[in-house]
């Protein structure tokens, strides 16, 4: 099978992101994988191009076997079954996510918290992902898809749309509140709108002008750079930008009992925080710590019921690596996508 994988000779473990350092892929062919027991060998139709990617491109999260492949937002067909399977069969369309598997065993899994399970798998870091032409997952771990949305459409929302509704859960803003939302990505876009659906007052705070622009026509209220304050105290924050700078200010943005959640994996230092200025009055810090499958579902039935409209930039799956130089340098609006069939075409 075609497949892109990092170059560890190549990669520059610190650079950082949006550093200048080039995404250190490389392309060639790989063994087909196999399915095992209970596993799904599926046909990559579509692969979201996730920040998670680019982190672990460039090194700010550590590979964790050589030559890795990639990728955890992921629409095929099932092309293969290994014994045991039961939910799905050959040609069904199905998701795959950043949450390959858990233990099912420890504390946290058996009191319904398997994003913090004391053993997980993650799809493109544990486990080869989507930058191929073929993966396995285990059943277990596929969503179906619902209809209504092409292969490119659906490919985010299988992390960016899951990411932004679990922040947007741990943010506790409610109908009527008012949320800021600070960078606004593939993620914070899908987010936007599963908020405003609910009656919540968006405002966004980036820096990228045209992300600016989507912002306003989906409807936030109140769109700035990310150095702006929004014009009123806000119930709840959700930062997306993996920026540690912007704490204190989204912090200092908060009404008194706010919440402001930290939705990405990896964040770059916070500075000093006041305690009286930003913390005070029962204002709160959380982190998002990857998904369960209850959040993936609820979130695929919502975007059906909304329906959900993500902003997609589809790139040829020939072109991975400038697909996450222009992530990098913010240069794609909403989400990217690399095609390898069945949706909407690439570039």
């Amino acid at each position: 099978m075609r497949a892109w994988w990092i170059d560890d000779d190549a990669r520059d473990p610190g650079a950082g992101t949006g550093a200048g350092n080039t995404p250190a892929l490389v392309s060639g062919t790989r063994p087909d994988p196999v399915p095992g027991s209970g596993e799904l060998l599926v046909g990559v139709r579509a692969c979201g191009v996730c920040r998670t990617d680019l982190h672990l491109v460039e090194g700010d999260l550590p590979a964790k076997h050589p030559r890795t492949v990639p990728g955890h937002e992921i629409i095929g067909e099932v092309v293969d079954t290994g014994p045991g399977c039961s939910l799905f069969g050959v040609g069904d369309r199905v998701g795959v996510a950043w949450l390959r598997s858990t233990c099912g065993a420890c504390r946290f899994c058996r009191r319904g918290d398997e994003n913090l399970c004391l053993s997980p798998r993650f799809t493109g870091w544990d486990d080869d992902g989507g930058y191929a032409e073929l993966v396995t997952v285990p059943e277990a771990f596929a969503y179906a898809v619902p209809p209504g949305f092409s292969d490119d459409e659906a490919a985010p929302l299988l992390c960016a749309g899951i990411i932004g509704y679990r922040a947007l859960r741990r943010s506790g803003v409610r109908p009527g509140g008012r949320l800021g939302i600070y960078g606004f990505g593939a993620s914070a876009h899908l987010a936007a709108q599963v908020a405003l659906f609910e009656g919540v007052e968006v405002s966004v705070m980036t820096r990228s002008a045209s992300a600016r622009r989507l912002a306003a026509d989906l409807g936030a209220a109140f769109v700035g750079t990310a150095a702006e304050e929004p014009p009123q105290p806000l119930d709840a924050a959700i930062l997306f930008a993996p920026a540690g700078g912007l704490v204190p200010p989204a912090l200092r943005a908060l009404d008194r009992g706010g919440t402001l959640a930290v939705a990405g994996i990896y964040l770059s230092d916070i500075p000093v925080l006041h305690y009286a200025d930003e913390l005070f009055q029962e204002r709160r810090l959380c982190s998002v710590t990857a998904n369960t499958r209850a959040d993936g579902r609820e979130l695929l039935a919502l975007a059906a019921r909304i329906p959900l409209r993500p902003t997609v930039q589809p790139y040829a799956f020939t072109a991975a690596d400038r697909a996450l130089a222009d992530l990098a340098a913010d240069r794609v609006d909403g989400a990217a996508v690399l095609h390898l069939g069945g949706g909407s075409g690439g570039t």
